[in-house]
């Protein structure tokens, strides 16, 4: 379900449940995790995730597998693997880039913050959306987006949980490159200002971004955020609301 390819100066990691939206599953937490640990290991100037398909990028978490009837306790276990593996993307050795090849919801947001830099195939929406489930972001993505945009637009963004476009977005400074739908997979071309510089080069700019987001502070601050999330998981209005999605399914 998670794939793991290298090239000459790059890796993508790719998630591919194309059937399922590319929601992820508690299995594909623990794969996440272990390719980012995999691929730290290689000498490469970027990393790549993206999803399989053309539709979504990746829909979240898996409702079937992470919003059962779950104590808070059982729910923070459940998403912290997740929590693992977006803070491995943010502190990352080189730069991270998001190709989004369709739309994202929810954790999907999340795990597209966590990367440094986010380009959109045209024509695609995304939305933080957990808080029409009841929840907030549980694997630390609102964290991360304070950081990523202007406090106050995040902040409506994860109370409002609306749904915007990729020319909105790019406007935000959410979305870095709006790509045409016929360039999505010519990675080469898109990866060109990237592989053009030195590994040497690609380790320092990230060690000089690393030291802006204050990487230490920023895990303390995402493990909160699944202990918050964690506590509305036994509450009424997230049972309802996951019942009301999974019988429309």
């Amino acid at each position: 379900m998670i794939l793991v390819e290298k090239k000459k100066d790059y890796a993508i990691i790719r998630l591919n449940r194309p059937a399922k939206r590319n929601a992820i599953s508690l299995g594909m937490a623990k794969q996440l995790k272990e390719a980012i640990e995999q691929v730290k290991e290689m000498d490469i100037k970027c990393l790549v995730i993206t999803g399989s398909g053309d539709q979504t990028f990746c829909a979240g978490g898996d409702l079937n597998h992470l919003h059962g009837n779950l104590t808070s306790d059982e729910a923070f276990r459940n998403l912290y693997d997740m929590k693992e593996v977006l803070y491995g993307i943010a502190s990352f050795p080189v730069p991270t880039i998001c190709l989004l090849n369709g739309d994202a919801y929810g954790g999907g947001c999340e795990l597209a913050t966590a990367c440094d830099f986010r380009l959109a195939k045209e024509n695609t929406t995304f939305g933080f959306v957990q808080s029409k489930l009841g929840i907030m972001p549980g694997w630390g993505g609102g964290v991360l987006l304070y950081e990523k945009l202007h406090p106050s637009i995040a902040y409506q963004w994860l109370v409002e949980a609306g749904m915007y476009s990729a020319s909105y977005l790019q406007q935000q400074g959410w979305i870095h490159r709006i790509i045409p739908s016929d360039e999505i997979d010519d990675l080469e071309k898109l990866l060109k200002p990237y592989i053009q510089k030195s590994l040497k080069q690609m380790y320092l700019f990230k060690k000089q971004y690393k030291k802006k987001l204050s990487m230490i502070g920023l895990s303390a601050q995402m493990d909160e955020e699944v202990r918050d999330c964690a506590t509305l998981w036994d509450t009424t209005e997230h049972k309802q609301a996951v019942e009301r999605f999974l019988s429309r399914k």
